[in-house]
């Protein structure tokens, strides 16, 4: 079977999930932003303030000065006046800053499609794994994990518990294993007996030094080259919205390691600022293609740059 098309861009389903995950993030620093707007004159009291809240909200201050400049440059050039117009090219200079994700490696068809999956242990890595399969799964791929954190019997036995509960295969090896073994293993399964659309690659989420990080994740992906045509064909960085600029941190240590096509945000319900999401694609370059909603196996939604900042104001 070839992989296909997979993603619906903009689907009211992944756009009402969007929205009710970003609750608690309008009813916080974005209220305030919003509330900002309200009848304000656009003095320079007003400017400090606004980028006061949009760094409390973890745009990041580079990210923040240069939204703030661009903003104050199109008031001035349109000859804005009243607050409330002000805030319509916010919103639109906001998702300007998000920009259209380039298409997606996943969009081409294919015979197996490989996808890695890093992050530091803790980010809702495995989770974001298995919501991922079950994405997918739903979209009637048939979907094959491979266990590749060996350094974490833990890490093994959470995997196996996520496919046990969605219906998908863990291809696995004893805790300690070589983990380019079990992605050769697994790329093999998913070729030959089991006939797999996807095959979906957990790594070790620590280990001891970045230079071993980079060897292990290079090894890997020569492994996958190896067997796979252009392989893998997507790296997601899977990145907790709750750790903000923490977040920001750690992407950045990824990306010198490993070629990051694209980013997994978790817990994105559990945040009060929300505005990571702007300073990873202005500091990394990074799309963010799926954020987790909620801790349900369905509260997983395709990024959509537009929806996420009307998302943002929808109660102001």
């Amino acid at each position: 079977m070839v992989f296909g098309k997979i993603f619906k861009r903009g689907s009211k389903e992944d756009a009402e999930r969007l929205e009710q995950s970003l609750e608690k993030t309008r009813r916080g620093v974005f209220g305030h932003i919003a509330a900002l707007f309200q009848g304000q004159t656009l003095d320079e009291e007003f400017w400090e303030d606004l980028e006061a809240l949009l760094i409390q909200a973890d745009v990041g201050v580079e990210t923040t000065m240069e939204l703030v400049e661009r903003l104050r440059e199109r008031v001035e050039r349109e000859g804005v006046k009243r607050p409330e117009d002000a805030y319509k090219l916010l919103k639109e200079e906001m998702a300007q800053l998000l920009g259209e994700a380039p298409p997606s490696a996943l969009d081409t068809p294919r015979l197996l499609t490989v996808i890695l999956v890093v992050g530091v242990n803790g980010s809702g890595k495995t989770t974001s794994i298995a919501k991922l399969a079950y994405y997918l799964k739903q979209r009637g791929k048939k979907v094959l994990l491979a266990a590749a954190d060996t350094f974490r019997a833990a890490a093994i036995d959470q995997l196996r518990m996520w496919g046990d509960r969605i219906g998908v295969e863990v291809i696995a090896h004893q805790p300690g294993s070589d983990p380019g073994a079990v992605v050769y293993d697994a790329i093999r399964a998913a070729q030959e007996s089991r006939k797999a659309d996807v095959l979906i690659i957990d790594t070790a989420g620590r280990l001891h030094t970045k230079y071993n990080l980079m060897k292990e994740l290079q090894k890997i992906r020569n492994i996958c080259a190896r067997q796979v045509h252009r392989a893998p064909h997507e790296t997601y960085l899977v990145l907790d919205a709750t750790t903000g600029q923490n977040a920001l941190i750690q992407a950045k240590k990824f990306k010198e390691a490993v070629d990051i096509t694209g980013v997994i945000l978790t817990k994105l319900d559990g945040t009060a600022k929300g505005g990571v999401v702007f300073a990873i694609q202005k500091e990394l370059g990074v799309p963010v293609r799926f954020v987790g909603t909620g801790e349900g196996i369905t509260d997983f939604a395709e990024f959509d740059p537009h929806a996420f900042v009307e998302a943002l104001f929808r109660n102001e």
